[in-house]
């Protein structure tokens, strides 16, 4: 099965975007981005709308870069935000369709992948998948409790990134990723570390509105009680105290931009406050690392840094130097969503792992 070469339509749809890739097995043939003018995009009164508009856009990017979808093995959809699952590639069926058009954890342009995948594999007779969303939940009982009895810890994070560079992290240290223990921390424009255990992410933190370093764009953890007097001054609606969490926390909060690069001039310029800032998010990233090292009694194979921040040499070097005494730092720089896509879809059609089937029991 491994000689046999397979061809999969990878599809990562955005709010703006949809990126798209063409694999042959491992190798990329075609990737593409296709941008979406707002004005075509507000033309749908519901994200779900889109799917036909986007579906179209790519078949039409596809033919016009001479690719036969004929010779098509499988479709694989960025995996949207269904119900709490364990992480693998998962089959599109009835119940994960219905669940995606409704939005059954929110409305989210990845949740157009599945259906769009769905919709040309089925009129080419061949599989649909999805990989690694970003409500994989395999938390432990134990990291569930909050400590506030009415709010439990959610899993939210980069399952699809994580997953998969902590799989090639493994096949580089020659061992399998089900019996391995790393702690993966992915930086973007939001930030989660995850302790990876036999193949499961048994802790992270809720990367979108919850816990964990702040971010370029997201506020992480804040202090409680200051939050709560913010909520009930009467200066904010909720909706201005969400966004000043989630959009404008962060790095954005503090100095006007979600950029590292831009920071990292500011800082070159001599700006203090920029250096401060920016060295007090990789501070509350080591310290986060730290505390996910304690799940496994600090023994870990490795700590991974990876996402597009870990391209910043000084900024990896801020982390490194605190926490390599706990693992190795291996770092995967970039979020290569299309690659660990067309992965997953790939292991099942070698027949390594099963089709995992979505249920909405």
């Amino acid at each position: 099965m491994q000689d046999q070469q397979y061809r999969i339509l990878v599809i990562n749809p955005g709010s703006t975007s949809t990126k798209i890739g063409v694999f042959d097995s491992e190798t990329a043939i075609l990737e593409k981005t296709i941008r979406h003018e707002t004005a075509e995009i507000d033309q749908f009164a519901k994200i779900i709308d889109q799917y036909q508009f986007r579906k179209k856009t790519i078949l039409e990017a596809l033919d016009e870069e001479g690719m036969n979808v004929s010779k098509l093995d499988a479709v694989c959809g960025r995996g949207g935000l269904l119900r709490p699952i364990e992480g693998g590639t998962y089959s599109v069926n009835d119940a994960m369709l219905k669940d995606l058009r409704q939005g059954y954890s929110g409305q989210h342009a990845s949740n157009l992948g599945g259906i769009i995948a769905y919709e040309i594999a089925q009129g080419l007779n061949i599989p649909s998948f999805i990989v690694d969303p970003v409500v994989v939940d395999e938390l432990s009982d134990t990291a569930r409790v909050s400590g506030f009895s009415l709010i439990e810890r959610k899993s939210i994070f980069h399952a699809l990134n994580q997953k998969a560079v902590a799989r090639r992290v493994a096949k580089e240290l020659g061992k399998p990723y089900s019996e391995s223990t790393f702690i993966v921390t992915h930086m973007g424009g939001g930030i989660t570390v995850g302790v990876h255990q036999n193949g499961r992410v048994i802790d992270v933190n809720n990367g979108l509105h919850g816990d964990g370093p702040f971010s370029p764009e997201r506020a992480g953890t804040v202090p409680a009680g200051d939050l709560v007097e913010l909520c009930f001054s009467g200066d904010y609606y909720r909706e201005e105290i969400m966004k000043m969490l989630v959009g404008q926390g962060g790095l954005v909060g503090y100095l006007g931009t979600n950029d590292a690069v831009k920071v990292e001039q500011m800082i070159q310029n001599g700006d203090e406050k920029a250096k401060q800032v920016y060295d007090a998010m990789a501070y509350q990233i080591a310290k986060e690392i730290g505390a996910a090292s304690a799940v496994v009694r600090g023994k870990a194979d490795a700590i991974i840094l990876t996402g597009g921040l870990a391209y910043g040499k000084e900024f990896v070097s801020l982390i490194s130097e605190r926490v390599d005494w706990i693992a190795d730092v291996i770092v995967q720089p970039g979020e290569n969503e299309l690659q660990a896509l067309a992965e997953g879809a790939l292991r099942v059609l070698r027949q390594e792992e099963q089709a995992k089937i979505y249920s909405a029991n």
